[in-house]
């Protein structure tokens, strides 16, 4: 059973990483059109899916998911534990 911290907005942000969990790098509008929400909420997710270590940015624009994103999505890791990161990709 995945353990969500109190900063996630679930189900968006479970909906985000699975889309990730793809082995994609995806931008915030093709993830947004995937799950059905705006693009403006997915920027607003992801950027929180980084500060927390969830999500990476390796270029402009894109995203893919961490090791720790998919240790979420096993159920390994308690969301809840984590803090919050001050470098922004």
């Amino acid at each position: 059973m995945r353990q969500h911290g109190n900063w996630m907005q679930t189900p968006t942000d479970e909906q985000v990483l699975k889309v990730l969990d793809t082995g994609l790098m995806l931008g915030p509008t093709a993830i947004a059109k995937n799950i059905d929400k705006h693009r403006v909420t997915v920027s607003n997710r992801l950027r929180e899916l980084c500060n927390y270590g969830l999500v990476e940015r390796p270029e402009e624009g894109y995203y893919g998911i961490t090791d720790l994103g998919e240790q979420y999505l096993e159920g390994e890791l308690d969301a809840s534990e984590l803090d919050e990161s001050t470098d922004e990709s």
